[in-house]
């Protein structure tokens, strides 16, 4: 906003200086292509900062479907890191991390409620979480004190690869 505000007073500027007598058509092109130029600057940013303040707010009308949501934004930001078959019988890691969303989906904290003290595993889950802002936004039906609280889990395979327990298949051998 405060760049459009200066390109305003920029071309008002221009609008009052007295004209030259000889008026280059070359220097004249130069202006409004230099002009022009800073328009389309101006509106790339205040159009990406109106996106900045559009909030996606969650379509599903429970707390389940909600979650489930959740973990699949979670595991389209991390691909290289999901498990797409059935994890195996005996896993590397679980690691369970309780985190709270604001209203606007943001990440407001993180706690790792359960590890095996594999610092590799905790890192990727936590990073994985953290990659995944901003969330949808969520129900204000849902929310407690400003924010809305879950717990997750990451099922760690030997290779890395992780799958969320709300949405992961059923283990080798289950």
């Amino acid at each position: 906003m405060r760049q459009l505000c200066c390109l305003l007073v920029l071309m008002l500027v221009f609008a009052c200086t007295s004209p030259e007598k000889n008026l280059n058509p070359a220097s004249v092109k130069k202006d409004a292509s230099v002009l022009q130029s800073e328009v389309k600057k101006t509106a790339t940013v205040v159009r990406s900062d109106v996106k900045k303040d559009i909030v996606e707010t969650s379509k599903r009308s429970n707390l389940s479907s909600y979650q489930k949501e959740l973990a699949m934004h979670i595991s389209q930001r991390s691909s290289p890191h999901i498990y797409v078959t059935q994890p195996q019988a005996m896993l590397r890691s679980v690691i369970v991390i309780k985190f709270a969303l604001d209203a606007k989906g943001r990440l407001v904290s993180h706690d790792i409620l359960r590890s095996n003290k594999d610092r590799e595993a905790e890192q990727t889950a936590l990073a994985s979480l953290i990659r995944a802002q901003d969330f949808p936004a969520p129900s204000v039906d849902w929310l407690r004190q400003g924010k809305l609280e879950l717990i997750e889990t990451w099922l760690f395979n030997s290779d890395g690869r992780f799958q969320l327990r709300t949405i992961a298949l059923p283990q080798a051998g289950e």
